[in-house]
């Protein structure tokens, strides 16, 4: 859905990416959005030189909002403001949709930079305009970075701290951790349902990050053990967990040679096992989170080193530019959110790019929630379906093109 979004008295265009998505109602922005913009607005927090520190915009409302339009009759053309932009995003998907936002509006993105999750934090940052994210985990690790690059290269502490949310995911134990690691925090009063967080950087306490993770697997399939290294942002961080165990137990017997796709694949452990069992595959891992990928390649190179030139690691929004009619077999758990949305439009690309992708005869194997009725997709989409397991909660299915 192409929604307006009226921000600095103009009115820009934002589209929710990827832009193929079955579910086109959602809109590109929330009203946390609309208020932090206003609040900055209104008490002028941000001068024409400020250096401002961007997390988790997720298809780039706030990004947006510092570029001007660019003169199409200069080629050169430079934005009037010298605000320098920096974005953090764990998401590939939302910094492609920052991105396309950016040209469909025909911003100039000169003072925009987009940096992942794993990067380094800009110094001398003036403003942090921070959208709180789901993940506890994630939202502790960039509490973390966010204080020390405040202690590192901010000396006067006088950086703005700003976190926006729906007021009914803003809980008072999210508020402790931004008084634990970084300190005083206040909130706004609600409006349109959205709270603002406001902090202070006092907290003189020094905290270790946790991450990434380091655990024990043992495989009882496989009979043999694995370390396993998870970042913040991927799922079981500490255990592995049920829905893969699940899936575990009821993999198929893979082929000698055969080229496979961990789809989604988290901390790669459904490829892990693929490989520790059959060892002449071929394994692309796939994933849209920068920790996800980089979680998964340090997993292989970690438990089967000897194997990891027959592996590959690519961020990718579902299965886009993968080859057609190359793979023989498909693994994959679907995600049915995305940002703060439910929403079932990413397995159903997920399962129509694996058709496309999948060799005639091919298989894609998956595991979902019961509720979820999976299966209806598949049948409309490659006319078959099969029950290979189930229990109170999961069930795994196959579908052969």
């Amino acid at each position: 859905m192409l929604s307006p979004f009226f921000v600095n008295d103009k009115q820009l265009k934002l589209s929710r990416f990827p832009l193929a998505q079955v579910n086109r109602s959602l809109q590109a922005w929330d009203a946390s959005d609309e208020y932090l913009l206003n609040h900055i607005k209104d008490k002028q927090l941000i001068s024409d030189t400020a250096r401002v520190l961007i997390f988790n915009d997720a298809f780039g409302a706030l990004a947006t909002s510092f570029c001007t339009p660019l003169d199409l009759n200069l080629p050169n053309d430079l934005p009037s403001n010298k605000t320098e932009v920096f974005c953090i995003n764990d998401s590939y998907v939302s910094s492609q949709g920052i991105a396309h936002n950016m040209s469909q509006n025909q911003l100039n993105d000169a003072n925009v930079t987009q940096l992942n999750s794993l990067d380094s934090l800009p110094a001398n940052i003036d403003v942090i305009l921070f959208k709180i994210p789901k993940s506890k985990s994630l939202l502790i690790e960039q509490l973390l970075q966010i204080k020390e690059s405040i202690e590192q290269y901010s000396v006067d502490k006088n950086t703005v701290f700003i976190a926006a949310d729906r007021a009914k995911d803003i809980h008072r134990s999210t508020l402790t951790l931004f008084e634990k690691y970084l300190g005083t925090t206040t909130t706004s009063l609600a409006v349109k349902k959205a709270r603002l967080v406001f902090c202070q950087f006092d907290q003189k306490q020094t905290h270790k990050s946790p991450f990434p993770t380091v655990w024990p697997l043992t495989n009882n399939t496989l009979n043999r053990d694995f370390v396993i290294s998870n970042h913040a942002n991927v799922y079981a961080r500490e255990k592995l967990d049920i829905g893969a165990r699940y899936f575990i137990e009821n993999l198929p017997k893979v082929n000698p040679n055969s080229q496979v796709i961990d789809l989604g694949c988290g901390n790669g452990v459904i490829g892990l096992t693929i490989l520790a069992s059959q060892p002449t595959a071929c394994i692309q891992f796939i994933d849209e989170s920068h920790m996800a990928i980089t979680s998964a390649q340090i997993n292989i190179e970690t438990n089967l080193p000897a194997l990891a030139t027959q592996c590959q690691f690519h961020l990718n929004d579902c299965l886009t530019n993968i080859e057609s009619n190359s793979v023989d077999l498909i693994l994959c758990n679907p995600p049915f959110h995305q940002q703060a949305a439910t929403t079932d439009h990413i397995a159903w690309q997920m399962f129509k790019d694996s058709h496309r992708v999948l060799k005639k005869g091919g298989e894609l194997r998956i595991i979902g929630n019961r509720q979820l009725a999976y299966h209806i997709k598949l049948k409309r989409i490659f006319g078959n379906e099969k029950l290979i397991a189930s229990n109170d909660k999961f069930v795994t299915q196959s579908a052969i093109k």
